[in-house]
């Protein structure tokens, strides 16, 4: 396997608004959770948290919804990293999936909901403001109302910058004629269903794309969706060339997407965060992501 010492400048940098970042993130949602589930270790993920940020990541996602029965994502980070947070770290979050009266949870909140998600990731966090927040969506619908709410939180001094999730072109669009965004969060990897065009119009309007499940796939967080046999092999060959994993390879053939593409895998494996933020520095050949490409979507 490639060496593990990489850190993640390797990668190359972007901007989130005003906040540069290596393109090499992190994913909070694994932290809650063990892999045969049940509660994770506390003491190991935050180990890996701080791991990350002396490997240069300096870009953490997360989300207030990020739970299981015993363990909260923003506390860990809080407990991890902050008081006081690193000189540079940008912490992204997410808002917009809520709870009805009778305390389940739903995909989306109402409006009037939001300014309570932002003050709870705020307090999890304990931030005075959000570096990023992220409107996550359900539906190809109007977010105009929703995103309005975020856009008065920012103009009060509770966000920094705004970005959006799991959401279309046309959305995009609508969030754009009420306030900057400067990031969208949306599922893409090799092998997954993905939306290029819109990954290339980030491009052009300079910004970040984020893909989430890189690695994992259309199955999210229960692990990948079974590759073909020829996609497996095209990894894996393109993987022994490199001396690297094919997870490996999948995070780099994201990155190879375009200087926009952030990407942020999560673990709570402090080996498998090592050879995550190492694929930041892997190089792919043209005919290599040519290959590769074939399986995309």
């Amino acid at each position: 396997m490639r060496d593990e010492t990489v850190g993640a400048a390797a990668a190359g940098t972007w901007q989130l608004g005003d906040l540069t970042v290596n393109r090499l993130g992190f994913g909070a949602m694994r932290l809650t959770s063990a892999p045969g589930g049940g509660p994770s270790d506390r003491a190991r993920v935050i180990g890996v948290l701080r791991r990350a940020v002396e490997l240069g990541v300096d870009h953490i996602d997360t989300a207030s919804f990020y739970l299981s029965a015993l363990r909260s994502a923003n506390e860990l980070i809080n407990s991890a990293l902050g008081g006081p947070y690193p000189d540079g770290l940008v912490i992204t979050t997410k808002v917009g999936p809520g709870k009805d009266s009778n305390g389940e949870w739903t995909p989306a909140a109402r409006p009037d909901q939001l300014r309570g998600q932002v003050e709870e990731n705020l307090r999890q966090l304990g931030r005075d403001h959000l570096d990023v927040v992220n409107l996550r969506v359900h539906k190809p619908d109007s977010l105009a109302e929703r995103f309005g709410v975020l856009a008065e939180l920012r103009r009060a001094g509770l966000i920094r910058h705004l970005g959006v999730s799991n959401v279309t072109s046309q959305q995009l669009t609508e969030a754009l004629a009420i306030a900057p965004v400067v990031c969208v969060q949306n599922r893409y990897g090799l092998g997954v269903h993905g939306d290029d065009e819109l990954l290339a119009e980030c491009g052009r309007l300079g910004i970040a794309f984020v893909p989430f499940f890189a690695i994992a796939g259309a199955r999210g967080e229960g692990g990948r969706t079974p590759a073909s046999g020829d996609e497996t092999d095209a990894v894996a060959e393109v993987a022994r060339a490199h001396d690297a994993t094919p997870a490996q390879i999948r995070l780099a053939w994201t990155l190879h997407r375009g200087p926009h593409v952030l990407a942020i895998p999560g673990t709570g494996d402090p080996a498998h965060l090592e050879a995550n933020v190492a694929a930041g520095a892997i190089r792919l050949t043209p005919a290599e992501t040519a290959r590769l490409d074939a399986f995309a979507g």
